[in-house]
């Protein structure tokens, strides 16, 4: 088979790493965060998560379709299709914690969009889909369920998505220090570039649609991890400072700044 599948394989390789690399660096600085901002934490460390165990399996799927195992490559995206439905749910509670500071509320509407992902799983699984088709750089399958594509459409990914905007918005109607507004609207928009193209590469039937879309979800988990976590040189350019978790308390001795409070807890 061609060699394009491999590519593909490596594109998707390097996405599960870099997920899963993310959320583990993510998941080591829970000292630094207090209970407050911990909620906001663990909901970005499973939506890390649930992107790599996407992508594991499809790794596998790509190599499968080159070895030409097609029974291989169709139970591998059933797999995929386990955390691909619930990317949303980390999602919206991420963004609600953000905006209302509820762990309560956020759960509980973060638990109606677990039952849209349900119900998309149920569907893809008891209607199945039609596939593989192979081609030199990818593996397709068509989700048999038109009504699976329009749960997932209208229920999982049109409104995360206008929360992620809305969201924005109000950052940018809000006047804060620099340092703020990047470490608060660039995470956002990564994750946003990473959740739309995860959506296109899921359902699309168009071999360089998708190989193109697992590039452009790399390039936002590589993007996100640089709005946590920006290198010096970055930080100097913007003119931002990595701010520090121990100012949750203040203490006398040291010197306390109210704006990184407030980035702390804008960002969680």
């Amino acid at each position: 088979m061609s060699a394009g599948l491999l590519l593909n394989a490596t594109i998707c390789f390097a996405i599960t790493i870099s997920s899963f690399a993310f959320a583990w660096v993510l998941a080591k600085s829970d000292s630094q965060h207090n209970d407050k901002s911990r909620p906001a934490l663990w909901s970005l460390i499973a939506l890390w998560s649930l992107v790599g165990m996407t992508y594991l399996p499809t790794t596998i799927r790509m190599i499968a379709a080159y070895n030409g195992n097609q029974q291989l490559d169709l139970i591998m995206y059933y797999i995929a299709s386990i955390p691909f439905s619930f990317v949303a749910v980390p999602l919206v509670f991420f963004i609600l914690y953000v905006i209302v500071g509820n762990q309560k509320i956020s759960s509980y509407i973060s638990l109606l969009f677990t039952l849209f992902g349900a119900a998309y799983l149920a569907l893809v699984y008891s209607s199945g889909v039609i596939g593989p088709t192979i081609t030199p750089i990818t593996s397709l399958f068509t989700i048999n369920s038109d009504i699976a594509i329009n749960i997932y459409l209208v229920g999982l990914f049109v409104i995360p998505t206008a929360m992620i905007i809305g969201l924005l918005f109000l950052i940018f109607l809000q006047r804060m220090p620099k340092r703020i507004r990047y470490r608060t609207a660039l995470p956002l928009v990564a994750i946003s570039f990473v959740f739309d193209f995860m959506l296109t590469d899921m359902i699309t039937l168009d071999d360089a649609m998708q190989l193109a879309s697992r590039i452009f979800v790399l390039i936002g988990t590589v993007q996100a991890f640089l709005a946590y976590f920006p290198p010096m040189t970055l930080q100097e350019k913007l003119g931002i400072k990595k701010y520090e978790y121990i100012l949750y308390e203040k203490d006398d001795e040291m010197d306390y700044d109210e704006d990184d409070v407030e980035e702390n807890d804008i960002n969680g």
